[in-house]
């Protein structure tokens, strides 16, 4: 009874303080939570179905978990996938169960649900199946990656928005109201306060935590604020969605020209802790597959940069990065050279193993050179402007004459290329 006392009069974190105790008070996630909402919808009819919330950290998970449990007259079980084990989850069913025999729906949330490996997972489905208890998930990895197929057809997936400014303004209001007086940041400073947030308003109130406890009678500028507050380290992880998903990004700024944007990705990368090969590796596929032979240059200029930043490294390696960044984004763009050698697979792939044909092949024995081998070739700097215009494909490939696999654009270097492309073509179609 004693320590229920002194932890009574310990201080909470102004997150959990100030957490919303009704649907109507949580902020940001108006598409799911409106009354046309399908939450709202749900709430409407008192009749939950499972779900899974997929978003960032801080933008209310938990708190509408909860709230719609509360609000719908379920009971309520919260769960953390991190410390909890096949044995926990049995005993919460089993508690369920009986609630269900004595005329109560109960919500099971999971946190982190994510981290539940595919045993675990399975072990829910039945109890989900025939209602002994309604999920509610919670994750920040993309579902389609760490959930069991068979879980995501028995539970839909909604998605919450991460935090805009509007929201995160409406949050220190609260904290604000909270301690009977205004934020002591000028206006330039409080927006800073909420971009440091990152759109999560649990490390939001954190921060306005902070700043009240600081004593003066004056508001802080954001010289002050940044040395008595930290910005929320970005979301990013090398190894799952958001890795991918701003590689994505990346590449198609540089495919799309845009060198501001892929400057920008590839800074929320590094910023990030990506390791700079990563990036490179991707700038090195744009240079090859979106530039291409309209500007040849493009890849020399990426692998040098990428050296040179092997060999010096960070910070300094920015500058390499950043150059080949700006060369491959402004070079004049073609996939000729990619779409030509998908062209040349499918055929080989049509064709199967054809036979060369025998003018081209070397005959280092005399049985070979009885057979034809070398027989007619023709060396091609022996023939005017070193052009011979004899066939390299199989037999059935050369009668065939398939279209050029390779269609140079007018851009860049390709024009040149197309001029002589035209001028072998013409060539070859001379009686020889």
């Amino acid at each position: 009874m004693t320590d229920s006392l002194f932890s009574r009069a310990l201080p909470r974190p102004l997150a959990e303080e100030l957490r919303p105790t009704r649907i109507a008070d949580v902020v940001g996630q108006d598409h799911l939570l409106a009354p046309d909402g399908p939450l709202g919808r749900m709430l409407h009819g008192k009749r939950l179905a499972s779900f899974i919330l997929w978003g960032p950290p801080g933008v209310g998970k938990t708190t509408i978990a909860r709230l719609i449990a509360n609000e719908a007259g379920y009971a309520f079980e919260q769960l953390s996938a991190v410390s909890t084990g096949l044995a926990d989850l049995r005993k919460t069913m089993a508690a369920a169960a009986a609630l269900r025999e004595a005329g109560r729906n109960t919500v099971v949330f999971i946190d982190e649900l994510h981290r539940f490996n595919r045993p675990v997972q399975d072990a829910m489905l039945p109890a989900i199946e025939d209602g002994t208890f309604t999920l509610i998930g919670a994750t920040t990895e993309n579902p389609s990656f760490s959930l069991v197929s068979a879980l995501l057809s028995r539970a839909k997936t909604f998605t919450l928005n991460r935090l805009d400014r509007e929201a995160l303004d409406r949050v220190i209001g609260r904290a604000e109201a909270h301690f009977g007086r205004p934020l002591p940041l000028d206006a330039d400073a409080r927006d800073t306060l909420i971009a440091m947030a990152d759109g999560d308003a649990r490390y939001l109130l954190g921060l306005c935590d902070d700043v009240f406890a600081v004593e003066t009678d004056a508001a802080l500028d954001v010289h002050a604020l940044m040395k008595i507050a930290q910005a929320r380290a970005p979301l990013y992880d090398k190894s799952k969605e958001e890795h991918f998903n701003l590689l994505s990004c990346f590449h198609k700024s540089l495919r799309g020209s845009d060198v501001d944007a892929a400057l920008y990705w590839a800074a929320r990368m590094l910023e990030g802790g990506e390791d700079p090969a990563v990036i490179f590796r991707r700038l090195a596929c744009a240079a090859s597959e979106d530039v291409g032979m309209a500007d040849p240059q493009a890849l020399v200029q990426v692998v040098t940069a990428w050296q040179a930043m092997e060999r010096i490294g960070l910070p300094e390696g920015r500058l390499f990065l950043a150059q080949a960044i700006n060369y491959v984004a402004t070079a004049p763009k073609s996939n000729a050279s990619y779409l030509a050698f998908d062209r040349a697979a499918a055929l080989a792939r049509k064709t199967g193993s054809l036979p060369p044909p025998k003018h081209i092949l070397n005959a280092p024995t005399k049985l070979m050179k009885e057979l034809g081998y070398h027989a007619g070739y023709q060396y091609d700097h022996d023939a005017p402007d070193a052009f011979s215009g004899q066939p390299f494909f199989p037999d059935a490939i050369a009668e065939a004459q398939p279209d050029p696999f390779y269609a140079p654009n007018e851009r860049g270097f390709e024009r040149d290329i197309r001029k002589r492309l035209a001028f072998w073509a013409a060539r070859r179609s001379k009686p020889r």
